[in-house]
């Protein structure tokens, strides 16, 4: 029998051979690096969008307050660190730094004190619990340009606003609202509580009813009222929760901005700076006088603050939690254990 021919492609000259088939070690290495790519594509999309409208324009910002840039036009020029020295030294800086504060505090304050006892009472059962959910949504829903609008009438300073009608019926003479320094301020920060309460409210209730039940019901078997469970089972129960809402509070009123603008009518802040908050003392100085490198020196400062606030609402926080802890609930369920025995 004669031998069989070799051809060319079979002695590995000629054509190209034949496609190897992967082995299975090769296939699984494949998948295997396809699925440790996965998580990255998925995630691309949100870091491609952070890095163009919030990581660029914060480190734009921040290369900008160190220029010497106006509206008008004209190339930046490097002025170092002149614009904070301007910043530090300007009187007016500090007059909306303090009004910040103070519109800050009188507005934060009752607005979550009243939204915790608003969420204390929808917390029981209630017929209308769910009609009081819409309503108290509704102020956050309303547009807060026309919302604003509303209560600059409501203020103003002539005897026919609706405020001064009320205090001459109770015998008091009419405020000048909006040219007084705390009166202003009073204004705003109810403009302010009015929009946020319900917004609050409805993230302390959900975090109520989070709290297990049966907290509640040994604090009642102990002869506990239902004053004594919101301040030794609710309020520790909703610690994160509140320090979530104080957080948020502190960073809406640093970023107030329509509330002053609209209620004076300008950016001035009022013809005493009354109610110039940081954010229009910004614009102010970014677009009607036309200095941008020093609009963006008093953002960068602004954002130092917020941070700086924020450390320290989180600090006391986890401070008090460390000291009291739930003094309640441990005595309730060393009670519990020595009944048992």
């Amino acid at each position: 029998m004669a031998a069989p021919t070799t051809t060319a492609q079979d002695a590995g000259t000629g054509s190209s051979p034949a496609r190897r088939t992967p082995t299975p070690d090769r296939r699984s290495r494949r998948e295997g690096r396809a699925y440790r790519r996965a998580p990255y594509v998925y995630i691309a999309p949100f870091f491609l969008l952070f890095g163009a409208f919030g990581l660029f324009p914060l480190v734009y910002t921040v290369w900008i307050s160190f220029q010497e840039y106006r509206l008008g036009g004209g190339d930046p020029q490097f002025v170092g660190w002149e614009n904070y020295s301007w910043l530090f030294g300007s009187p007016s800086f500090y007059n909306s730094l303090w009004k910040t504060l103070t519109i800050g505090l009188i507005s934060t304050v009752p607005q979550l004190l009243m939204a915790l006892g608003l969420a204390h009472l929808l917390n029981y059962n209630m017929k209308v619990r769910a009609f009081f959910r819409v309503s108290m949504i509704v102020p956050y829903a309303t547009s807060l340009v026309a919302a604003t609008l509303v209560f600059a009438s409501i203020f103003a300073n002539t005897p026919g606003g609706l405020m001064n009608v009320v205090l001459g019926m109770l015998g008091i003479d009419p405020i000048n609202w909006t040219n007084g320094n705390w009166t202003a301020q009073i204004a705003i920060a109810t403009i302010v509580t009015w929009h946020w309460t319900g917004y609050n409210a409805l993230i302390y209730l959900a975090g109520m009813q989070s709290i297990p039940k049966d907290l509640y019901e040994a604090a009642a078997i102990d002869g506990a009222g239902r004053f004594r469970q919101f301040l030794h089972v609710t309020i520790p129960g909703l610690r994160p929760t509140i320090l979530f809402t104080i957080v948020l509070s502190t960073i809406g009123a640093t970023q107030l901005f329509t509330e002053p603008f609209l209620f004076g009518n300008g950016a001035e802040g009022g013809a005493l700076g009354q109610y110039q908050v940081l954010t229009l003392y910004m614009y102010n100085i970014g677009f009607e006088i036309g200095r941008l490198g020093r609009a963006a020196a008093i953002a960068c400062v602004t954002l130092i603050i917020v941070i700086l606030l924020v450390l320290l609402n989180a600090g006391l926080a986890q401070l008090r939690t460390r000291d009291k802890g739930q003094p309640l609930i441990r005595r309730r369920s060393a009670s519990t254990r020595k009944a048992s025995r």
